[in-house]
């Protein structure tokens, strides 16, 4: 399929400032850039299953700090830079260490450059996919978008939408995921590090650390997160700014997780069904060269008229239910009997199956246009993963775990998780934290300081996280100051829209524009 070129809408809050998701990158890279190595330690033993008595402080070292100088060439500029590997002790309440958190931090040798956080969701998700995807200076080839093959060559070039011309960059790794590991017991890591509270809490130390660590605790300071990191980064910037006295300056929130009181009581309210139209018509337009930025206004407005009044009032206006079934059926191109039966209300599942059924195939939930074949096609319900995680996790584990050991040189045998399923299944989804989602902390940075600004960016095509979500979230904030200080913007492509060109390099010029009004 032929990908469009970068569109966007700049959706400036006419009322003031302005969801849960796994993502990551993963097989062995070709580098042709120039090595260069210091302050390397030798290979640390991979940390073992351990069993119960284990005294999980004796675990093997990781390794000390790694760095080496490397070079970027965006738009013709050449970026000289240094890579560090490095950790961070995570300590619990008594002071003892009870975790490493490894990070890749990005950084040149200029005054006064700001540093950027960067963290990104699952839980349970290395932040790779926004270093080797999105922003870091070198971007993984062939992954994430439709006929990706995850046997390919894996090959990182110089990224054009890198953010490392404006600002520093460090990516943190979780407890858990990358090579951050636990040194305590699975009851007490489950304690201090997968619940909502907790995560927020080190991960705020962390950065804190980090700052004093590197002695830059005066730079301006930012942070990225993407999708449940959309949920983590408005909690992590207000304990920053409300406890721990570190003031951030802005905050980029990727297809984030923010608000999940927008897709909640599916039979009562009519939001659940009012988020995932606009995206399930954003793929059809795509499929049809036809996603214009002008195409999805309409969308939303009759989104946000027509289909709700008919959503809500339901069988009491036939005649009206009748009407937007049709223009659904219209707006989607799905086949009429699957929308009439549907009553209009398009279930994710159901339609990431039913639009590429005569093809024996089934859609992504993080972009539908990118598809495999369904290997369980009689099933009653989906079986086998999703086809783009299915397609990403081998490249970018391999090429996070080549760069990490063989051009840094921060020698380690233990195991990468790209995407850990065992911290997604031990996270805490009981805690009010969780319910709340992170709005009112977002409110309550921005309202605390008149100068903070956010942006906002999805692609079209989500329905893990889709952007009307954002929209329907930010229209309901009040009024607190420049109202252009928190803007939404979409793009083409689906969560990870930034794995096409056009889209990462226009978003790129959307967070630098942001960054130069500090």
């Amino acid at each position: 399929m032929k990908n469009l070129p970068a569109l966007r809408i700049s959706r400036r809050l006419p009322s003031a400032c302005a969801l849960l998701c796994l993502t990551a990158f993963i097989c062995l890279p070709t580098f042709a850039q120039e090595e260069h190595h210091h302050d390397q330690a030798p290979p640390a033993a991979a940390a073992k299953p351990a069993s119960d008595d284990t005294d999980y402080n004796k675990l093997p070292p990781l390794p000390a700090d790694a760095h080496t100088d490397q070079t970027t060439v965006v738009d013709g500029k050449t970026l000289h830079y240094t890579v560090t590997v490095g950790t961070l002790p995570v300590r619990d309440e008594q002071g003892k260490v009870a975790g490493d958190l490894v990070y890749t931090a990005y950084t040149m040798d200029e005054p006064n450059r700001p540093v950027t956080f960067a963290v990104n969701g699952g839980p349970g998700a290395a932040s790779v996919f926004l270093n080797f995807g999105a922003i870091g200076p070198k971007h993984l080839n062939g992954v994430g978008n439709a006929d990706d093959s995850a046997s390919d060559p894996t090959v990182l070039s110089d990224n054009q939408g890198t953010w490392l011309g404006f600002t520093d960059l460090v990516f943190l790794d979780p407890i858990g995921t990358g090579f951050s590991r636990s040194l305590v017991a699975p009851d007490e890591a489950k304690k201090l590090f997968f619940g909502p509270t907790s995560d927020v809490d080190y991960l705020s130390h962390a950065i804190y650390d980090w700052l004093i660590k590197s002695g830059r605790i005066t730079s301006r300071k930012y942070m990225v997160g993407e999708s449940y990191g959309g949920y983590r980064v408005p909690r992590i910037v207000y304990e920053l700014q409300s406890q721990l006295g570190v003031a951030m300056n802005g905050e980029v929130l990727v297809s984030p997780y923010m608000n999940p009181a927008v897709d909640s009581q599916p039979d009562l309210s009519p939001l659940p069904w009012l988020l995932t139209l606009p995206s399930i018509t954003a793929a059809h337009l795509e499929r049809e060269h036809q996603l214009t930025p002008e195409a999805m206004q309409a969308v939303i407005a009759y989104t946000l008229g027509d289909y709700a009044t008919a959503i809500i009032k339901g069988n009491s206006d036939p005649a009206l239910q009748q009407a937007m079934i049709a223009k659904v059926t219209e707006m989607t191109g799905l086949d009429p009997t699957f929308v009439k039966e549907s009553g209009g209300r398009l279930d994710t599942e159901a339609y990431l199956r039913e639009v590429w059924r005569e093809q024996g195939k089934v859609g992504s939930v993080y972009d539908s246009n990118v598809t495999m074949f369904d290997p369980f096609p009689w099933s009653p319900w989906p079986k086998a993963n999703d086809p783009l995680l299915a397609s990403m996790i081998g490249p970018t584990t391999t090429a996070m775990v080549n760069f990490v050991t063989q051009v840094v040189g921060w020698k380690t045998d233990a195991q990468y998780n790209t995407l850990s399923y065992a911290v997604n299944e031990a996270w805490d989804r009981n805690s009010p934290a969780t319910r709340e989602g992170s709005v009112s902390q977002l409110r309550q940075t921005i309202a605390a300081d008149p100068k903070f600004r956010v942006v906002i960016a999805h692609g079209w095509d989500d329905l893990s996280c889709p952007f009307m979500g954002s929209i329907l979230t930010v229209n309901q904030m009040p009024v607190m100051g420049d109202p252009t200080r928190v803007s939404v913007h979409e793009f083409p492509g689906g969560h990870m829209f930034y794995t096409r060109e056009p889209s990462r390099i226009a978003f790129q010029k959307i967070v630098e524009d942001m960054y130069s009004k500090h």
